[in-house]
């Protein structure tokens, strides 16, 4: 029997029910009319993407796979689904079904850290109908959280410079425990440095790099009566550290600093500024302390951080939360595009669909994207052309070991130096053009013509 969890903790036993009530639903209904073990196919994609972006990184495909290879329903899951009362009426094949049941069928995906666009599916579910209509919640909240995250940072790496040092301090901003671990992941996978999240930091083998709070230097100013004091407590147990200046008058701290380092007292190698006029402070500090690395922080995201560029901030790396972590969600969409060998699509009115399992066959020029041809995954492949989604699980075991990191940072990075620069503006980009092949746009009107 489930009992009351106040954390809410979520364990890999728990993954069967960490999804959507129509799930389930809609899997014993198809139990009932004999469909749950018809081979079926759904593909994951965007149908639009989020305003003033050109292209998305795609990103989680390693969580979605580990959820796969270990769903599974208990005994008291069950027990504690059919409490519910809400499937009173189900068939008893469903409750068998459940019990013995695990994900046995096949994952196409393309490769974290690659640059897709609307209506290209990022991931296709081969597999039983029930298993493929069961895991559509779980895998859309990893893959189009992460996508988002990833983006954000390649777009914010990709506006700062290789140079920068791009630090991620979302959790506190992030939407869930459990979402600051796959924000801290994303970032760093989509191009940023270092992650302020422990936890996250040393699950990932990373070192975790943070600096200091206002509370520090207000605390020990209260009670030993000035902030370099503060500075100085601190340097004395974190040598080399970033230390904060802004809480009061920051030129005054970058003053009392730089006379300390000019006299031998101190010996500063950076400092963070979180508030006010950020590219004017940091000429100022720039300045008085000519040789330290300047950092900033406060709510910045790549539209800000091409702004203190152009007023000609003196900056060395930014600290990334707010604005990294939230914004507008990618809203990729999970629908079923074959089923028995029958191509299906949804014909509503803004959100049709193309039917049929799909490829997505990208053409280069001289190392730059030219465009991008979706078609059916039955198609050959045409000269010049690369093949995005590749098959990544079968039969429910995963074909190949979890990438690391740095492997997937180095091709978030050559996909987006792949991209036209028009692709790559923050304002008004041009995304790559995706033409539909004949052979998919003749299905798409079979089966418009015979609705």
């Amino acid at each position: 029997m489930l009992t009351e969890d106040q954390g809410l903790t979520l364990s890999p036993d728990e993954y069967s029910l960490l999804t959507d009530l129509y799930q389930l639903t809609m899997a014993a209904c198809y139990t009932g009319e004999g469909l749950a073990e018809h081979p079926a196919s759904f593909e994951l994609f965007v149908r639009h993407l989020p305003e003033s972006f050109g292209y998305l990184i795609a990103m989680g495909l390693a969580q979605g796979l580990h959820y796969l290879e270990n769903l599974h329903f208990s005994s008291e899951q069950l027990e504690a689904l059919e409490k519910t009362g809400i499937f009173n009426h189900a068939p008893p094949q469903f409750w068998s079904l459940l019990a013995s049941g695990r994900f046995t069928g096949d994952v196409w995906a393309v490769p974290e850290g690659t640059a897709v666009f609307a209506n290209e599916p990022l991931l296709r579910v081969d597999a039983p109908l029930w298993q493929a209509q069961i895991v559509e919640t779980y895998l859309l909240n990893t893959i189009n959280y992460q996508t988002l995250i990833a983006t954000r940072a390649a777009r914010m790496r990709d506006i700062a410079g290789e140079k920068a040092m791009l630090l991620e301090f979302g959790t506190r901003r992030a939407f869930s425990p459990q979402g600051s671990l796959w924000a801290a992941r994303a970032a760093l996978a989509g191009g940023l440095d270092a992650t302020s999240n422990v936890l996250a930091a040393l699950k990932l083998g990373h070192k975790p790099s943070g600096t200091m709070a206002h509370s520090l230097v207000m605390a020990i100013k209260a009670l030993s009566g000035s902030e370099d004091e503060a500075f100085t407590a601190f340097s004395r147990y974190f040598p080399g550290a970033p230390l904060l200046i802004d809480t009061y008058d920051t030129v005054a701290a970058a003053q009392g600093l730089a006379d300390k380092v000019r006299t031998g007292e101190a010996e500063v190698r950076g400092v963070r500024l979180d508030s006010g006029d950020l590219a004017s402070l940091s000429q100022k500090v720039r300045s008085l302390l000519p040789d330290i690395s300047i950092f900033a922080s406060g709510d910045l995201d790549e539209w800000e951080i091409a702004r203190l560029q152009e007023a000609g901030a003196s900056i060395d790396g930014y600290g990334l939360g707010t604005r990294l972590v939230t914004g507008k969600p990618v809203n990729g969409v999970y629908k079923l595009v074959e089923i028995d060998g029958i191509p299906t699509m949804k014909q509503s009115s803004q959100k049709a669909t193309y039917p049929g399992r799909k490829q997505v066959f990208r053409s280069y020029d001289q190392g730059v994207i030219q465009f991008d041809r979706l078609g059916l995954a039955s198609e050959s492949i045409e000269e010049g052309e690369i093949p995005l989604l590749n098959l990544v699980m079968k039969q429910g075991k995963p074909l190949f070991n979890p990438e690391s990191l740095e492997t997937i940072r180095q091709r978030t990075h050559a996909s987006v130096a792949s991209l036209p620069d028009a692709t790559r503006y923050l304002h008004q980009p041009i995304p790559i053009q995706v033409n539909i092949s004949d052979k998919l746009e003749s299905l798409r009107q079979s089966l418009l013509v015979n609705s």
